[in-house]
């Protein structure tokens, strides 16, 4: 029997099968309903008009706050939390890692409705609070995705520089502001990417937790509903171009955070 050999070319061409159908060319029918109108004629009408619209902007603006809020109570949060389970000789302590990761093994809704619950009891009317809510909604999604980056950034730190600032005179305050955290730059980076883009969109907390102010995700899902898939596909667009900016700029970040390691001492 002869053997099949393939090379790498050939091997990349289910993925680059899967890039096209599922990735370039939704991404080109997007680019073309953004840039047409009902009729398909090209026009800048939708653009315009997104740009010019206070309410497209003032959901832009509400859902940059309400993710950039969460992100930074996810980090506040997670930091300590990692922090201490990456230094700790816990023998457990893969075992308390799980506990902040298996909420997310339970289905999306009921952990949500469980929450409203809990938010009914001390709050009465949770839809008195609709932004402080969300908050802990997004906080309460997405925390383990803050956690998981920078347990692994911590735990992979290598303990030798730590000793070495120690030895050099530095107190803990002093080896965790020069070492530690800018060593975990790239968890921070990672787990903040993964916390504010999604919580741009994530528009379900918002509907189960009475808060009637749209998001981005929802302004879209609105418009398609409407079966408007120009001007959906104008914001689908422009969320888009935000998500590229902000992985960019963080790439960068962590790039030069990088080439920095060595002159951290």
């Amino acid at each position: 029997m002869t053997k099949l050999r393939f090379n790498r070319s050939q091997l990349c061409i289910p993925y680059a099968v899967f890039l096209i159908l599922f990735v370039i060319a939704p991404l080109v029918v997007i680019v073309y309903y953004a840039f047409t109108n009902g009729q398909g004629n090209f026009t800048f009408a939708n653009f315009i008009n997104f740009f010019a619209g206070t309410n497209t902007l003032g959901t832009l603006v509400y859902s940059f706050a309400l993710a950039t809020v969460t992100t930074l109570v996810c980090l506040v949060i997670a930091y300590p939390t990692a922090y201490v389970l990456a230094r700790s000789n816990f023998k457990k302590k893969y075992v308390l890692l799980m506990l902040f990761v298996l909420p997310m093994w339970i289905n999306f809704t009921l952990r949500i409705t469980a929450l409203k619950e809990i938010l009914t009891v001390f709050e009465g009317n949770i839809a008195k609070y609709p932004f402080l809510n969300s908050v802990i909604g997004m906080t309460y999604d997405f925390l383990p995705f803050m956690i998981l980056p920078l347990y692994t950034s911590l735990l992979k730190l290598d303990k030798s520089l730590l000793e070495a600032a120690s030895d050099l005179g530095a107190n803990r305050f002093t080896v965790f502001m020069r070492v530690t955290l800018p060593l975990s730059v790239p968890g921070i980076i990672s787990g903040m990417t993964m916390v504010l883009l999604p919580s741009m969109t994530n528009y379900v907390v918002l509907d189960m937790l009475y808060n009637s102010t749209y998001i981005m995700g929802s302004l879209i899902g609105s418009y398609f509903s409407a079966y408007d898939w120009n001007n959906g596909s104008l914001i689908s667009l422009v969320l888009l171009v935000i998500i590229f900016l902000v992985t960019l700029v963080t790439n960068r970040f962590s790039d030069k955070d990088a080439g920095n390691r060595g002159a951290v001492l």
